[in-house]
């Protein structure tokens, strides 16, 4: 653990604070992709299948049930609670987001550290996770409504990756034989989608202006 980990998991963990803020207070979902938080439910299912087999620590633990809960919420808020559903732009969500599972999935088959069920699973969630954000920022561009939250939301989702890319800098320097490429190359993908995001979010951060993607 060190301090661009810690920061990486806080920013992580506060996206997710803060868009269950928007959804449970405002009873809203409006601006938020559905198909994004599936993907993102299918990342934390297929990455922490050792949940309940490998012990790292308390705190590993306690993020991973937080991750997996609370995904999983975000998506029977968006599907099936009474209020929350209708607030959902189904018609502007229109990503086919399956064309993005399969492909990860096949290239976790061809390239991972270890041919085993749960060591392609993890490859195939770093893939899936690089590019989960895209129907959400679709969304976005089409919509060009984007409300405070959900700025910040996908704001800090962005910033979560960026801090564990000076995570693994900082291991790389620190410890001897740290070498992940796929979680390296997973996350400068990731990391290189919110470029456009991050540059529209600090002009309208200076100029103290409405947040808007260009369509």
């Amino acid at each position: 653990m060190n301090i661009f980990r810690l920061a990486g998991d806080m920013t992580h963990l506060a996206s997710v604070l803060v868009l269950l803020l928007k959804i449970h207070t405002i009873k809203s979902c409006a601006g938020i992709s559905l198909k994004t938080q599936e993907l993102y439910a299918i990342v934390f299912a297929t990455r922490y299948l050792d949940l309940f087999t490998h012990y790292v620590s308390l705190y590993n633990t306690l993020m991973k049930i937080i991750f997996l809960v609370s995904s999983f919420s975000i998506v029977w808020y968006m599907r099936r609670h009474k209020i929350v559903r209708r607030s959902y732009d189904k018609d502007h969500d229109t990503f086919r987001h399956y064309f993005l599972i399969v492909p990860c999935f096949l290239i976790a088959l061809v390239i991972n550290e270890k041919f085993t069920f749960k060591e392609v699973m993890w490859a195939f969630s770093l893939y899936l996770e690089a590019v989960a954000i895209l129907p959400q920022l679709v969304l976005l561009q089409r919509t060009r409504n984007i409300d405070n939250l959900t700025g910040q939301y996908v704001f800090l989702l962005g910033a979560y990756r960026s801090l564990y890319i000076l995570n693994w800098i900082y291991r790389y320097f620190t410890q001897p034989h740290f070498v992940h490429w796929i979680s390296w190359i997973s996350g400068l993908v990731q990391t290189l989608l919110y470029a456009d995001f991050f540059y529209y979010y600090f002009q309208s951060w200076k100029n103290n202006a409405k947040l808007e993607l260009p369509a």
